[in-house]
């Protein structure tokens, strides 16, 4: 379903949902009220038997509606990179939502003033799943140094955009990994592609406690096994105790600054 059309658009966002209808407003909202407006939001709907549908075709700032069976987020994920038609391409799930209004004009200008990056990223705040006044881990990204990868570092992905032609020349998400592709599409373009990047220290997203890899501990061990396994192919080599040592350590350090002093 086409909503709006507009071959010029700046950013695409890409929004993956699934019987979304608790959540999905922020996010709508969050993109409506961004104040750069050359923005095609699409919207890729894992064929939800809710409301989630009827809530989102009320957001007229909506470009595209594909709703249809999938093999998965990372699947979804594809299907939008496939179909966007904006210069720079940004992921916004259906439990997420931009920290203000000029997140997505500070990422435009970020990468329209320097001709020769291909990608930006920031900060991220996970809050609580029932109530999103409470900070409940501060994912606290940094510059990104070749090597960082095998030690655990990963961006915040909802707060990663990159120009669509890097998607073109490396490839899209890998359906190999079920928890960890969007991982291993960074590690690709960052440590195995090299492209030219840099790191806001703002925060640009907060994201509601409780999705897919975060839920239990059960899928965060099993998404760190994936990374493992993407690194590995990557030809990329981590020690595995040091690499868990280090992702439990990152962790706690969220928790811990959660109510850091943020920009």
């Amino acid at each position: 379903m086409n909503l709006i059309k507009n071959n010029d658009f700046e950013i695409s966002i890409i929004t993956v949902c699934f019987n979304s209808e608790k959540t999905i407003r922020t996010t709508l909202e969050s993109v409506k009220n961004q104040s750069l407006k050359n923005i095609e939001h699409i919207i890729i709907d894992g064929s939800s038997d809710d409301n989630t549908l009827s809530i989102i075709k009320k957001y007229p700032h909506v470009s595209k509606i594909i709703s249809e069976k999938d093999k998965g987020v990372y699947d979804a994920m594809n299907k939008g990179v496939k179909v966007a038609k904006g210069r720079i391409i940004g992921f916004l799930n259906s439990d997420d939502f931009y920290t203000n209004d000029k997140v997505l004009s500070k990422v435009s200008k970020t990468l329209n003033l320097n001709n020769s990056l291909e990608a930006c990223y920031s900060n991220l705040i996970y809050v609580n799943q029932y109530d999103i006044s409470k900070n409940i881990r501060f994912w606290k990204s940094s510059k990104f140094i070749q090597g960082s990868f095998s030690k655990g570092w990963c961006p915040p992905h909802p707060t990663f955009f990159a120009l669509k032609s890097v998607y073109e020349r490396f490839g899209n998400f890998n359906l190999d990994y079920k928890l960890a592709s969007d991982n291993d599409i960074m590690m690709r373009f960052l440590e195995i592609n090299k492209i030219k990047n840099q790191y806001i220290p703002e925060v640009w997203v907060k994201m509601r406690l409780g999705g897919n890899t975060n839920k239990n501990f059960k899928n965060i061990f099993l998404q760190n096994l994936e990374i493992l396994k993407a690194l590995r192919k990557n030809g990329m080599s981590s020690n595995s105790i040091s690499f868990f040592l280090n992702k439990t350590f990152l962790r706690l350090k969220q928790i811990v600054n959660r109510d850091e002093p943020i920009k």
